[in-house]
C-alpha cells in the first residue's frame, strides 16, 4: 500500500514560506514547488503552479506519461499570465518537481476465508522537474538522485572545471537556469523510476538538500522511523544547520 507524508517549514531566516506541496496518495500524485519573487510573488507562484499541474493531471485522458510535459507547460503559462495581470508579482517564478504513479498494483485477490492476500507488485513512477527542487530514490540502503539541477553550478560552473568546494561558495551557486514562470521556453526533465515494496521517493527543495548531506538523507530514510517522523527529523536537521530556506 502506498504511503506518503509531507512537511514544510519557513526555516530560521525568512518570515514567510514560499514552498507549496500537494500530497495525494489516493491518486498517487505528489508535487513540490519552491517559489521566488518579490512581495508575495514566490508563495503565489508556487501555489499556482502546483495546483495547475495537479488539476491538469487529474483530467480524463491525462493519465499517460506523454501528458506530463504538457502539464508543466500549462502550469508555466498559468504563472506567466498571472504575473501580467498583477504588476506587483512581475518576475515571480518557482521550481516544480513531481512524482506520480503511472500504474497501480492490481487489487489483491480475495481468499476463501474472506481475507485478501497482500500483493508485492512493483509500480512505475514518473518524475518531472524544473529548477533545483529534487527527487531522490531510496532502495535497499542506497540513495540515488534522479533529477538534474537546472542551475548555474550544474550546467555552467561544473563544465568550467571548478572544484566542488569552489562551486559550493561561488556567488552564482543559487542562480537557476530554468524556472516555471520566467522564460517563454521551458526545459523539463523527466524520467521513470520502478518502485518495489519498501522503496521510497523523497521530494525536497534546496532548503533541505542545500544544507544537509546525502548521508543524513540516507541515514534518515534507512531508519525505522515512520514517514512522519522522518520528515520532522529532516526538517529539524535542516534548521539545526541554519535553515536559511
Amino acid at each position: 500500500m502506498l504511503q506518503a507524508f509531507g512537511l514544510s517549514d519557513p526555516g530560521c531566516v525568512r518570515p514567510n514560506n514560499e514552498d507549496y506541496f500537494i500530497s495525494d496518495s489516493a491518486c498517487s500524485i505528489f508535487i513540490l514547488a519552491d517559489g521566488m519573487g518579490g512581495a508575495a510573488g514566490g508563495e503565489f507562484a508556487s501555489q499556482l503552479s502546483a495546483e495547475k499541474l495537479y488539476e491538469y493531471l487529474l483530467e480524463p485522458g491525462h493519465e499517460s506519461a506523454d501528458s506530463l510535459e504538457e502539464a508543466f507547460h500549462e502550469a508555466h503559462q498559468f504563472v506567466r499570465q498571472a504575473a501580467t495581470e498583477r504588476p506587483e508579482l512581475d518576475g515571480m517564478a518557482t521550481t516544480l518537481v513531481l512524482a506520480r504513479a503511472l500504474d497501480k498494483p492490481p487489487d489483491p485477490p480475495l481468499l476463501e476465508d474472506g481475507f485478501t492476500q497482500e500483493q508485492h507488485s512493483p509500480v512505475t513512477f514518473q518524475i518531472g522537474s524544473v529548477g533545483d527542487s529534487r527527487a531522490y530514490y531510496h532502495s535497499h540502503g542506497r540513495l540515488e538522485l534522479v533529477t538534474v539541477d537546472q542551475t548555474w553550478v550544474a550546467e555552467v560552473g561544473s563544465r568550467l572545471g571548478l572544484s566542488e568546494e569552489v562551486l559550493k561558495k561561488h556567488h552564482l551557486r543559487h542562480v537557476l537556469t530554468m524556472a516555471v514562470g520566467i522564460k517563454e521556453d521551458l526545459r523539463i526533465f523527466t524520467t521513470l523510476v520502478r518502485l518495489s515494496p519498501g522503496d521510497q521517493i523523497l521530494l525536497c527543495s534546496d532548503g533541505l538538500h542545500g544544507v544537509l548531506s546525502e548521508k543524513i538523507l540516507l541515514d534518515t530514510l534507512d531508519s525505522e522511523k515512520t514517514l512522519q517522523e522522518k520528515c520532522h527529523s529532516l526538517v529539524e536537521a535542516a534548521k539545526d544547520a541554519g535553515g536559511p530556506d
